[in-house]
């Protein structure tokens, strides 16, 4: 039943959407370069890694050893509009599409993260990922990573119809006031450590 409400949901999305993702990818083109789409491997349900793409938010600019320069140094005002609002996000439609991803679930993450979870942690890839998730209408990027993987895990152990329909009404709420957007002191989130170099709270 969720993968069918996903696949029609996110099809009518995303021809509603056309003109909307059409403004936003000439916009992403002439402010942040080309590509126009991020693409990076994340891993699926069974920890089977897919390609994510969306939107690009940042920059290619570097230093003078054509290092990229950190995220803060590369997102510009655009950029940093596309992650309040979320927009970035929209060409994830194509991987619910696909059945990479859900509307709802823990938010795919970077494949090369697979060795520093711990094994409790390793079960958020029970389920498909998703476009929004339990960790993120409770601090998203605020989180520090312990408390948003087990925020993942539970999740994993509580998941239904009803709490889906209950994160959706609460992520279109936090999109609205945008908080949660990056974690303290930083411009995005900072990278995942490896589980036994991470402080237990």
């Amino acid at each position: 039943m969720k993968r069918l409400i996903d696949f029609i949901v996110s099809c009518v999305l995303f021809v509603l959407l056309v003109p909307l993702l059409l403004i936003i990818a000439l916009c992403v083109r002439f402010s942040l370069g080309s590509p126009v789409l991020f693409r990076q491997v994340r891993l699926g349900r069974n920890e089977v890694p897919f390609q994510m793409v969306k939107f690009r938010s940042m920059t290619d600019r570097r230093d003078e050893n054509s290092e990229l320069l950190p995220d803060g140094d590369r997102l510009n005002s655009f950029g940093r509009f596309l992650r309040r609002t979320s927009l970035d996000e929209l060409p994830e439609l194509y991987n619910i599409v696909m059945g990479h991803m859900s509307i709802v679930g823990p938010r795919p993450l970077p494949d090369f993260y697979l060795e520093r979870y711990s094994i409790t942690e390793r079960r958020r890839h029970e389920v498909r990922p998703g476009l929004t998730g339990w960790a993120q209408v409770n601090g998203r990027n605020e989180l520090a990573w312990n408390d948003r993987l087990a925020a993942d895990v539970w999740y994993v152990d509580n998941q239904s119809l009803k709490l889906d329909f209950k994160i959706i009404g609460r992520t279109l709420l936090l999109v609205v006031r945008r908080v949660g957007l990056s974690a303290p002191g930083e411009s995005t989130m900072y990278e995942l450590s490896h589980h036994e170099d991470r402080v237990v709270s």
